[in-house]
């Protein structure tokens, strides 16, 4: 399963991004929102290295909490496995 991860943009360098999210940096390709005003302090849905689309921060908590959550239900799985 593949999965986007939203991450903040902290630097743009033509279609180049500096994402951040959890302490963890990735360069990100914004070629797919060229169209877009994405800015320095957007937030944006990357997946396989490409900003995919814009989000707000209210989606991305969303989306974390989301993946928090299958992490611990993981967790608790293998615990008692």
């Amino acid at each position: 399963m593949c999965l986007g991860v939203p991450m903040r943009i902290v630097e743009i360098d033509g279609f180049t991004a500096r994402c951040e999210a959890r302490g963890i940096e990735r360069k990100a390709n914004l070629f797919l929102l060229q169209h877009e005003n994405v800015q320095v302090g957007d937030m944006v849905m990357i997946h396989v290295g490409n900003a995919i689309q814009k989000m707000s921060e209210e989606d991305a908590q969303t989306a974390w909490e989301l993946f928090d959550e299958i992490l611990a239900l993981e967790d608790e799985a293998n615990a008692s496995a």
